[in-house]
């Protein structure tokens, strides 16, 4: 059986567009698309009463105008956060984004997303994957669907919720260790996201050559990713899509 039919953009706006605007945002989500990205990479995780939202660190000091850890905060308490001022004044108020609107947000605009399973130290991966797998799967169609992660236990207990040809499972490496074959056997994995830096051209043609699809994040400098598309990778996770769009529209050009 296959995959689902995922035709992946060159670019994926990482956090939305997170150079433009604060990222994980509803907002940064549509500035990737008003910048013409069609596929957005995202962070979910749960909050101490166990609400889904989109965010990245295990607490909220650097991204909001609060303190305290994800773990030990409600809803509640996070409608008092102001998640905006601290990128630029523009974006005073904006609110935490929950899951559910995000995954509203982006059916509305028709956008991919590449959804990671964000289990920092100390939390249960388990419960993330069994509280956000079902909303997911029901609110989007698997052709516009990546779910990565770098946990193992996550991977393995979201692929529960779905076989391969209905669910895209990306395995997500700093630097790619020597087992990574097994880590996406394990998981019939559709992807690999690998730290760009820390990639081999031989370890990229062997994924490659495995069936699998090459994710790079997060290059922010066209051109000094440049040398890396004829290594066959699918597709750059970046904070700057528009930067990295114009300056594919000027090689191609002038090519």
């Amino acid at each position: 059986m296959m995959h689902p039919t995922i035709n992946l953009p060159t670019l994926i706006a990482h956090r939305g567009y997170s150079a433009a605007a604060p990222e994980n945002t509803l907002t940064a989500v549509r500035a990737a698309y008003d910048a013409g990205a069609t596929w957005v990479e995202l962070d979910v995780q749960l909050l101490g009463d166990g609400t889904p939202v989109i965010w990245h660190d295990s607490d909220v000091s650097r991204c909001s105008d609060g303190r305290g850890e994800l773990a030990m905060i409600t809803w509640q308490q996070v409608q008092h956060l102001d998640v905006g001022s601290w990128f630029g004044d523009g974006f005073s108020g904006e609110k935490m984004a929950s899951l559910e609107a995000m995954l509203a947000l982006l059916n509305e605009l028709n956008m991919g997303v590449n959804l990671e399973i964000k289990v920092n130290k100390g939390r249960d991966p388990i419960a993330l994957v069994d509280t956000v797998m079902p909303s997911v799967l029901a609110a989007l169609p698997a052709e516009r669907l990546i779910v990565s992660s770098f946990d193992p236990a996550a991977l393995a207990h979201c692929r529960h919720f779905a076989p391969k040809e209905a669910l895209a499972l990306g395995v997500l490496f700093g630097s790619t260790p020597k087992e990574w074959r097994a880590q996406c056997e394990a998981v019939e994995a559709f992807s690999i996201h690998a730290h760009w830096p820390h990639l081999k051209r031989s370890q990229a043609d062997a994924m490659r050559e495995n069936g699998y699809q090459v994710l790079c994040y997060t290059p922010n400098d066209p051109s000094a990713f440049d040398s890396r598309w004829a290594w066959g990778v699918a597709s750059a996770i970046t904070d700057e899509p528009a930067a990295f769009q114009r300056y594919l529209n000027n090689q191609r050009q002038h090519g």
